[in-house]
Parts: structure tokens; sequence; C-alpha cells
């Protein structure tokens, strides 16, 4: 049950964007830049960004709705968005974004783990500063995001797969910004 008054049946993020669409339109626009924007960063490779923090950080709501826009950015590749959760070590992305995902590890820990010779080596393997600079807000922000969801103990489907991979879809193909007018108009359940 949400800590405060949130729309019944409306899952994750979406609960608290609804009850706040003044908060709600800079976040999106927000996640529109960081995951959508044009940048030497593929769209999938910023959402498995999210989609790690997300995940160490046990969001659900955003591990799932984040990995399921990767897949779909991968043409529904979700074992490998699967085994990036696992262990992205061990998984077959390149080693610049194991990198990346390495520092976005630590950025979720706390800013202050993410050391030089982590830079180094991301830089080692191709990452530009902006590479790191965006992985670095990514991570930042996706534990911010995180906190809201969980902070408010927003409600979010355990078994819906489906209805994540819509989701995933959506944002993939329409971006975040569409979701800012989405809000207004959510019937109760929807992702």
């Amino acid at each position: 049950m949400p800590h405060i008054k949130l729309p019944e049946g409306v899952p994750g993020i979406l609960g608290p964007m609804v009850f706040s669409p003044a908060t709600a339109k800079p976040m999106n626009e927000l996640a529109e830049v960081l995951l959508r924007a044009p940048n030497t960063l593929e769209p999938w490779e910023r959402e498995m960004i999210a989609t790690y923090v997300s995940y160490e950080n046990e969001c659900h709501f955003c591990h799932t709705v984040h990995g399921a826009t990767a897949a779909h950015h991968l043409g529904g590749n979700e074992e490998l968005v699967n085994e990036v959760r696992r262990n992205f070590e061990a998984s077959p992305i390149s080693d610049k974004l194991k990198a990346l995902l390495a520092i976005a590890g630590k950025v979720q820990k706390g800013g202050k783990h993410v050391t030089t010779e982590d830079v180094e080596k991301a830089r080692q393997h191709g990452a530009t500063d902006k590479e790191i600079h965006d992985t670095v807000l990514i991570a930042a922000a996706f534990c911010m995001f995180n906190r809201y969801v969980d902070g408010l103990a927003t409600w979010a489907p355990q078994n819906d797969p489906a209805g994540y991979r819509e989701s995933g879809k959506r944002l993939a193909e329409k971006g975040y910004g569409y979701s800012t007018g989405l809000l207004s108009q959510l019937p109760s359940g929807i992702l």
C-alpha cells in the first residue's frame, strides 16, 4: 500500500507522476534526454544502464520496464537483458559497455566509489568523456527515480511480462515526453 494517496491501479513511477504532474514533466524530459537523445551510446545501451542500476537498487518496476525497453530496442532480446542483470561481466556485450556498467554500479553504491582506474578502464575500451558523463548521470538519475518509486511504496505488477513489454515498446518508440501527455489519461491498471 502506498505511503500517500496515489491513483489506484497505476503502477510504479506513474502513480507519483499522476499525483504531481509539475515534477513529472521535468523528470520525463530528463529521461528523454538521457535515454533517447542523439548520443554515441545506443538507446538500448543507455536503457541497459538504467536497468542494471534499477536492478541493483531492487526497484522491480524500474528494472522491469527499462529492461523491456532495452529488449524492444534489441528486437525482443530479453535473454541479453537478463544476462546483464545476472552478471554483466560474463554477458555478450562490448568491453566498453561492461566498463560503463561497472562505473554505473559504483555510482549506485555512492558516487565516491567511482575511481580513476574505473574511468581509465572505460577509456581504454573506447568510452568518451561524454559517454562516461552520461553513464554517471543515468546511474545517478535512476537512483533518484528508484528511490522515488520505492520510497512512496508504489505498486508494481509482479507477473505481467506482457504489460511491461507493451510499456517498453511504447517508451522505445514514442519516448518519455509522450508519457507526460498520457499521465492525465491513464486508466486503472495500465503500465
